[in-house]
């Protein structure tokens, strides 16, 4: 639950800087996530294990729980919420800020297709770099989420139809973005990576995070896709050897909160929402990989 801008404009319906009033509103929410997924946790079945990735602007509070919760993993984020290419969040303090809630993930977004400015890409590059080597010397594991979006020439080869873009060449340039990534010194221990339709494109990205001996394994994304698409995508990877769960957000939560600022439920049953639909993902993940 890492996300900011999209918080802000998308369920706040914000068009400016939120006012105090409004941040505490979403940090509560943030909590209130938390507190759904701790709801969840006593029901999971054996070997599954929770992390809960959420960002230090709005979730202070879950992170401090969740770092100080051994049955947990807590991940954050380092990139500014909202660019089109990566930057950092908290500028040249990044270290202070990545190391202050004792997270064991580091997380990064960025995007990336073989299509886009070379230049930019390998500047890009070296700035996750730099996370990638920091985040290796002190023992973390750096998740690398790396959304591959279609150039104008990717989608005139479908004829502007997104679902054949993901069937048809967002898996062959997810394995040429992770390359050049790798090349230019990007090393995450975790992979977040888009759904993927077919096993056989599954297996080709999981050989691609272990390219060379590296030990790199890989997680599904949820793209706020509906349930229905993302249980596809989950049975998809599951049993991929490589694969290790999955990073479902909007998809878990966001009904839940649009209930809770609308009135039209309360706490508790937004709370039990959150947990239900986590471990119906959680579910579905395991039943596929066995």
């Amino acid at each position: 639950m890492d996300q900011r801008d999209s918080i802000e404009q998308k369920l706040y319906d914000l068009d400016s800087a939120p006012t105090p009033e409004e941040s505490a509103s979403i940090a509560a929410n943030k909590l209130l996530v938390y507190r759904g997924l701790l709801d969840a946790v006593p029901g999971l079945p054996e070997g599954a294990r929770p992390g809960f990735l959420v960002d230090e602007q709005y979730g202070g509070s879950p992170a401090v729980l969740a770092a100080a919760d051994d049955r947990m993993s807590l991940a954050m984020p380092l990139e500014a919420s909202g660019q089109e290419w990566f930057d950092f969040a908290y500028g040249h303090d990044w270290r202070t800020h990545a190391a202050f809630f004792g997270a064991n993930h580091p997380k990064v977004l960025l995007r990336d297709n073989p299509g886009l400015d070379e230049q930019q890409r390998a500047e890009q590059a070296a700035k996750v770099a730099t996370i990638s080597s920091w985040a290796r010397k002190e023992g973390l594991e750096l998740i690398v989420e790396l959304l591959v979006p279609a150039t104008d020439e990717d989608s005139a080869k479908v004829g502007g139809d997104t679902d054949r873009y993901d069937h048809e060449l967002r898996p062959a340039l997810t394995v040429q973005a992770m390359t050049f990534l790798q090349d230019h010194g990007v090393e995450p221990a975790i992979w977040k990576i888009e759904g993927l339709a077919e096993r056989e494109d599954a297996e080709r990205i999981a050989a691609a995070a272990r390219r060379d001996g590296r030990e790199a394994r890989c997680i599904v994304l949820g793209r706020n896709a509906p349930q229905e698409q993302l249980d596809e995508w989950l049975r998809v990877a599951a049993p991929v050897d490589g694969f290790i769960g999955f990073a479902i957000g909007r998809s878990t939560w966001w009904d839940a909160l649009e209930g809770r600022l609308s009135g039209s439920i309360d706490e508790e049953t937004a709370r039990k929402q959150v947990a239900d639909n986590y471990t119906h993902f959680v579910r579905t993940y395991l039943d596929a990989r066995a």
